[in-house]
């Protein structure tokens, strides 16, 4: 009962994550930058290594809205780069940027050598050291960006999809390109804290991309990321106790285990079906459209 009582705060922090990240993740997939969320999870450390050289706690409102200040000039950097060509891959500036912010966070780091152990930290993540505050608060913040998405959830899943239909009706898709990624950045930016780079992005990618090995539908992909990312952060906590290991890389290792056995399911399934499957290229346009006959 002591160890359940202790796990409560850190499962509630993964529920939180995981509703908030498989829903950014259909996005992420959907326009392809992958990596936005390392790059943006980059330029915040960097924002909060920036905070520490000036003095700042580093667990303080002032190093956070720093941090959330950088994450929003990337954020704007990326809704600003799409070439109008196509010629130049988006996800292209989202390396640059990500290699950028790598290289003046380790610049940045060597001024600060007393803070080693907590941009460590913000690394791998230290989730079992959640507290109910700051459970609170980031339950408070997110449910506040999905109340946002899900107002405007058809200006967002129409420019992750099909891109083009949105300039035709007139949207302006740097705008929205903008509003997407600076709520983005402020998930990021929390979520980092409480989880750790790598962390979140297997919360961002993981479950979206299991869902699509079996359907095209929005609806069905979110219900199997969110059931996926929920039972996948129960085992990896729970197997960090018992393991005495780290619970980010923990819980990273076991997203990875279970992605490869859903992989192995999906060829099951459809070589059961005589290789009847859909192909992933364009399923997209086909998610949006069944969504919205």
């Amino acid at each position: 009962m002591e160890i359940f009582m202790f796990l409560l705060a850190p499962l509630a922090a993964s529920l939180i994550l995981t509703g908030i990240h498989a829903y950014l993740g259909v996005h992420v997939v959907e326009r392809g930058v992958i990596f936005v969320d390392l790059a943006l999870a980059q330029i915040a450390a960097l924002g909060a290594i920036v905070a520490l050289i000036i003095g700042l706690d580093p667990h303080g409102a002032g190093a956070y809205w720093i941090s959330l200040g950088f994450t929003f000039f990337g954020a704007f950097i990326f809704s600003m780069v799409k070439s109008k060509r196509g010629h130049i891959p988006q996800e292209a500036f989202i390396g640059i940027a990500y290699a950028v912010a790598s290289a003046a966070a380790i610049l940045a780091m060597s001024k600060a050598t007393g803070e080693t152990e907590h941009l460590k930290d913000m690394l791998v993540g230290n989730i079992l050291a959640v507290s109910w505050k700051e459970v609170g608060k980031t339950a408070g913040l997110y449910g506040v960006i999905g109340i946002f998405h899900y107002v405007f959830r058809r200006r967002f899943l129409l420019i992750s999809m099909n891109p083009k239909k949105a300039e035709a009706e007139g949207i302006s898709v740097r705008l929205w390109d903008f509003l997407f990624y600076a709520s983005f950045g402020f998930v990021v930016t929390s979520s980092v804290a409480i989880a750790g780079v790598l962390l979140v992005f297997c919360y961002l990618i993981v479950p979206s991309v299991g869902a699509m090995l079996f359907t095209d539908r929005i609806g069905p992909r979110l219900a199997i990321g969110w059931t996926m990312g929920t039972l996948v952060s129960a085992l990896g906590v729970v197997l960090s106790v018992k393991m005495d290991t780290p619970t980010g890389a923990t819980i990273v290792c076991t997203f990875g285990g279970v992605l490869v056995l859903m992989f192995l399911i999906h060829l099951l399934i459809y070589h059961k079906r005589g290789g009847s499957s859909q192909t992933l290229h364009g399923a997209g346009d086909r998610a949006y459209e069944a969504e919205n006959r």
